[in-house]
């Protein structure tokens, strides 16, 4: 099964556009490899009192977008998918804007695996939720879904009254994840995908790029993508590649230089989880082997 990518989205910069009666999404201009056309900043409630999911940069033109959007309506909760630097500094200057507290699993958790955006070590939520946590709202309830892997810290946040999730950087429909140790973990990330399999989702709202209008379809082919990295990659390491470096070459030829860094990350990701299993060994000098090859 291929991986269909949606690349597709055509939205205007700092402007809520209405997606359904509770979500609309506001787009921060901050295009990138990694950001796609923007963080997609989601809006949540239809009446007065709204929650702000992944509030997006500290860019001041982009808060006061968020300011005007948000005008006449009050906002109840924030809630924050990780720390990264496209998706959680926002949230003090909305803080201090609106008065509502903060939301997520908690601050960033380790050193390194900054190959995006960077990540956000200022973020602390003032509400530490955790996997099953329930955010009620004037019109809105919204179900903590814990889904580490591209991050240690990483939330999803189940819309009940709309079947929808809001899947921050772990699904998007435009690209595949990146997963980079140390923060990013292979085995982590694809357990989340199976989870999110069991769901039952109507739609997906990524942090960036399209919704996600068939989700388990979706889902299916991001994990068999990655099953099909692993047999990739313990077949090059067969064939003698014996690096890092070396796998990324050969598995990803003619790729953009902007995204090597990112590609050789999530390979890395891939031969951690394939040590554990013992697939395949790594030797005092740093090479890697099949087992049992």
């Amino acid at each position: 099964m291929a991986v269909s990518f949606d690349r597709s989205l055509d939205a205007p910069y700092g402007a809520a556009v209405r997606l359904s009666p509770l979500v609309a999404r506001l787009l921060a201009p901050n295009p990138g490899p990694f950001t796609f056309k923007g963080t997609g900043v989601y809006i949540v409630g239809g009446g007065r009192d709204v929650a702000v999911i992944d509030p997006g940069p500290d860019d001041p033109a982009h808060l006061e977008a968020l300011k005007r959007a948000l005008a006449g309506r009050k906002v109840s909760h924030i809630l924050v998918t990780h720390t990264h630097r496209d998706h959680s500094p926002a949230a003090a200057a909305l803080k201090a804007w609106s008065g509502a507290p903060t939301f997520g699993y908690g601050p960033h958790v380790t050193v390194g695996g900054d190959v995006e955006a960077g990540a956000d070590r200022s973020f602390a939520p003032d509400v530490a939720v955790r996997d099953g946590t329930r955010i009620a709202g004037a019109d809105f309830t919204l179900e903590c879904v814990f889904t580490p892997g591209h991050t240690a810290n990483h939330m999803c946040y189940g819309l009940r009254e709309e079947d929808a999730l809001f899947t921050g950087d772990h699904v998007m429909g435009w690209s595949t994840s990146v997963v980079a140790p140390p923060d990013g973990d292979m085995g982590d990330y694809l357990a989340s995908l199976e989870k999110l399999i069991r769901r039952r989702d109507r739609i997906l709202y990524p942090t960036h790029g399209s919704p996600v209008t068939a989700p388990r379809e979706l889902l299916r082919a991001f994990l068999l993508h990655r099953r099909m990295r692993e047999v990739q990659i313990v077949g090059a390491v067969k064939d003698g590649a014996e690096s890092s470096a070396a796998l990324t070459a050969k598995l990803y030829p003619g790729l953009d230089p902007a995204l090597v860094k990112a590609a050789r990350l999530t390979v890395e990701a891939h031969l951690q989880l394939l040590l554990r299993q013992g697939r395949i060994l790594r030797a005092a000098d740093g090479r890697y082997t099949v087992a049992n090859g």
